[in-house]
């Protein structure tokens, strides 16, 4: 249930990050962790939350391309801490 949680929060991250970034990005889909409970339990984001969206925004498309991933960044909650986040989430 743990490793759900992490992966469908990154992916949640990924998929709502918003973030200029100048340098390269480590695609990560368990850099979203942060997200794991906004999604499962439909709580708020976090800060980190947030921040850590934004800086795998570059990865997004990446993530909606793996269909081991594209439900969770597709999926309501995900679009729902997106917006909560102001990350919007890329057409691919």
């Amino acid at each position: 249930m743990a490793k759900f949680a992490v992966c469908v929060a990154t992916l949640v991250l990924l998929v709502l990050a918003e973030l200029h970034v100048s340098m390269a990005v480590t695609c990560a889909p368990t850099q979203l962790a942060p997200c794991a409970s906004a999604f499962s339990a439909a709580s708020p984001p976090s800060k980190l939350c947030c921040t850590k969206l934004k800086q795998q925004k570059p990865c997004l498309c990446k993530y909606i391309k793996n269909p081991s991933l594209r439900n969770y960044v597709n999926s309501p909650n995900a679009k729902k801490i997106a917006r909560i986040c102001r990350v919007a989430i890329p057409k691919c």
